[in-house]
């Protein structure tokens, strides 16, 4: 499988080709940049680690690996600054975004070929994607929140202690301010969360909320995210590259999961080399379902105006 990653020379880029290097399961990445000198610089770098991870092809270059590419990853766009929201970044990278799609239109893309856009305002473009590049929706995904999801996991184990990878708990919805906790179905090692004996509701309330602002802290304390981040495209890659079914809080244009239609946002969906296989509606809280459906309320009226503004 051959992955082209699109804005590769910068940190969610790079980051991404690293952990798909570490995970050994695509057989070629390729990076490309406006910044072709930073993208060489990137594949030399994680070409000379080769040796010790896995025997994988790693070039650089332009658009011409879209062409023959299985999974087309946009991470291309401008930085959110600290105190901005990521629906604030939709007029900055809106135009940038709809440029790479054009000379992605412009190029072709192989049957089948998925389109998998990490770009923010995630949700907001992988529509404009879905839209402008005219395939199945189920070939255009976004990151969504399974970044959020791996951080409130991750948060949540360090609080009580336990196994980050023996903790289960969603975040829905929009990759932004309106995402969706999901505590009906929180759980470590198999066991209802608030069984822990030190789980209390205020604890549950400050996690969220950590959760929710974790990217603005990593991006005032660091500059921008990376690592986690790359972790979280790796999850979605491999899902696709090994046909896994692995069901992921990933963003797609919704078609009544939820009664929740035309716009993209994340809910339980199973991930396989078709790219959105299916897309479960498990059961939620009402309020927990409330809060999904105003998500989507929210991020549909974002669109319009967005949609409007590209003339499509």
């Amino acid at each position: 499988m051959k992955v082209s990653i699109i804005g590769a020379g910068g940190l969610v880029g790079s980051s991404a080709a690293f952990a798909l290097q570490c995970g050994g399961i695509v057989r070629e990445i390729a990076l490309l940049d406006v910044n072709l000198e930073a993208a060489e610089g990137q594949a030399l770098d994680i070409m000379h680690g080769g040796p010790s991870t896995a025997d994988q092809i790693i070039v650089a270059g332009g658009y011409e690996h879209v062409t023959d590419s299985d999974v087309i990853c946009i991470t291309a766009g401008l930085r959110r600054q600290p105190d901005e929201s990521r629906l604030d970044l939709i007029n900055r990278n809106t135009d940038l975004f709809v440029g790479i799609l054009d000379e992605i239109n412009k190029v072709g893309t192989k049957p089948g070929a998925i389109v998998f856009v990490v770009s923010n305002p995630v949700d907001i473009l992988t529509y404009v994607a879905a839209k402008r590049l005219g395939l199945p929706l189920s070939q255009v995904i976004g990151l969504g929140t399974q970044l959020d999801t791996i951080r409130f996991r991750s948060l949540i184990a360090a609080e009580l202690g336990i196994a980050p990878t023996q903790t289960s708990a969603l975040i829905l919805g929009e990759h932004g301010e309106s995402m969706v906790p999901i505590w009906s179905s929180a759980t470590f090692a198999g066991v209802a969360l608030d069984r822990h004996p030190n789980w209390t509701p205020a604890l549950a309330n400050e996690l969220f909320t950590r959760t929710r602002g974790s990217g603005a802290e990593v991006i005032r304390k660091k500059g921008g995210a990376g690592f986690a981040v790359g972790i979280a495209i790796r999850d979605v890659i491999e899902s696709i590259a090994l046909d896994s079914q692995k069901v992921l809080p990933v963003s797609s244009v919704q078609e009544g999961c939820y009664d929740i239609h035309d716009v993209a946002l994340s809910v339980p969906t199973v991930i396989g080399r078709a790219g959105v296989v299916d897309r479960l509606e498990i059961e939620l809280w009402p309020k927990e379902i409330q809060g999904l459906r105003a998500s989507g309320n929210a991020l549909r009226q974002t669109i319009a105006t967005v949609m409007q503004r590209i003339g499509s």
